[in-house]
Formats: C-alpha cells, structure tokens, sequence
C-alpha cells in the first residue's frame, strides 16, 4: 500500500523530528549555521528579516547577529492579519521585542518598516527541489508573492538536517525558495 501523504501528515511528521532534538543538539545546529553563514555576499546596508523562533525552530538569532557584523541592516516579520503581507520592522540584537497577536515575538510599531532583500524563512519540512512545507497559514508565500512585485527577494529556508523529506506536494500557490540552510549544509535551488 502505497498511499500519498498529505502536507498535513508530512509536517507532522517532520515536526516530530524537529521536536525529538535535544536542546544541546539545537543549540549546536543554530551557531553551526551561524559559522557557515550565507553562500553568498553580504553588502552592506542590504535587509535581512529573520524570525522569533517558536515551538522548537532552529534560532536564527546567532546567524543574524554574524550578518549584522557584515554590515546587514536586520528586521523581523510583524504578522499584522490573516492572509496580508508580513511588515517587517528593524530591529537589532539588544531591542526589546513584544508579543504579536499570534503570540509571537515581534519589533514595536514604531519600529521603522523595512522590505527585507534577504529573508531567512522557517518551516517545517523541505525538499531538494526547494519547496517547503510551513504551517499553513501561507504566510511567507503570500507576502514573498506580494514583496516579489516590489523588488527580487532571496529566501533563505532554516532548518534542521532531520526535516529534510523525500517531495514536497507543492501546490501552484507554493512559493519555492533559493536556499536552504542547516546545520550539515546549504542547499542552493537557483537554476
């Protein structure tokens, strides 16, 4: 019996093994990607959005500490409603952050609002054609879709090496990335 998994029950599945690493074993994984960096140039004053991490996503904190050294400008997403853009706003490693409606930690409003020339993406599972599997909402599909129409985007994917899965069932709406980060590799999608 071979049955084709859903979205639904490959996140799962993914997630369980994101859940299952030790907190040492995240901790290492997050600054191990942190030393590798990106694959490519940081100018200065580029945009970099990263993320609050939840539940048990890789932290992206130490690599974006890295990239400011190199002269990026950070900025971290702002989930203002359901099936609207994420605005990012600057921020920086010492600004206190506040909690979003989603329960999230984000930049105050009166942070300045920035669009990100590089943005650093969670999820729960990816593949190696460069799809992803996030959690559902469409978040940073629909706003890599939206901000794409303004300039060209790289989006960076976050992960640990376990939740690489075999295929991604992408939907048209799915929104591939460029890259994916973890903590054995860097995976680049750009054909």
């Amino acid at each position: 019996m071979t049955a084709t998994l859903s979205k639904a029950d490959l996140r799962a599945a993914a997630l369980a093994k994101r859940d299952a690493l030790s907190d040492e074993q995240r901790a290492a994984a997050a600054q191990a990607m942190a030393k590798r960096g990106l694959p490519f140039e940081i100018e200065p004053g580029l945009v970099v959005s990263g993320y609050s991490p939840i539940r048990s996503e890789i932290d992206p904190a130490p690599l974006m500490r890295k990239l400011a050294e190199q002269g990026a400008k950070l900025a971290l997403p702002a989930v203002l409603s359901r099936g609207k853009s994420l605005a990012f706003r600057a921020w920086s490693p010492d600004d206190r952050l506040m909690m979003g409606p989603l329960g999230i930690l984000e930049p105050s409003p009166a942070a300045a609002e920035l669009v990100p020339d590089i943005m650093l993406v969670p999820l729960a599972a990816f593949d190696r054609a460069g799809h992803r599997i996030g959690y559902g909402a469409g978040h940073y599909d629909f706003t890599l879709v939206h901000l794409r129409k303004v300039k060209a985007i790289t989006a960076v994917g976050t992960a640990f090496s376990v939740q690489e899965i075999k295929a991604v069932p992408a939907l048209p709406h799915d929104v591939a990335l460029d890259y994916v980060l973890t903590e054995k590799k860097v995976f680049d999608f750009r054909s």
